[in-house]
């Protein structure tokens, strides 16, 4: 099973155009150490996006 992951950037990391409106810090979602999304702009919209990129687990 690939697990989708949430990843904070605070900062200079953030992207500039964020920043210009004042966030410090954005999320990401990654799977396999890549982005699978763009940046997002609070934890609780990375996690319902984390929700629905999830891959179900199969039970044999």
């Amino acid at each position: 099973m690939t697990n989708v992951q949430i990843m904070s950037v605070i900062g200079s990391a953030v992207p500039a155009q964020l920043r210009a409106r004042g966030l410090l810090a954005c999320w990401y979602l990654v799977q396999n150490g890549e982005p699978v999304s763009g940046p997002l702009q609070s934890l609780p919209d990375a996690q319902a996006l984390s929700l629905k990129l999830e891959i179900p687990r199969l039970n044999s």
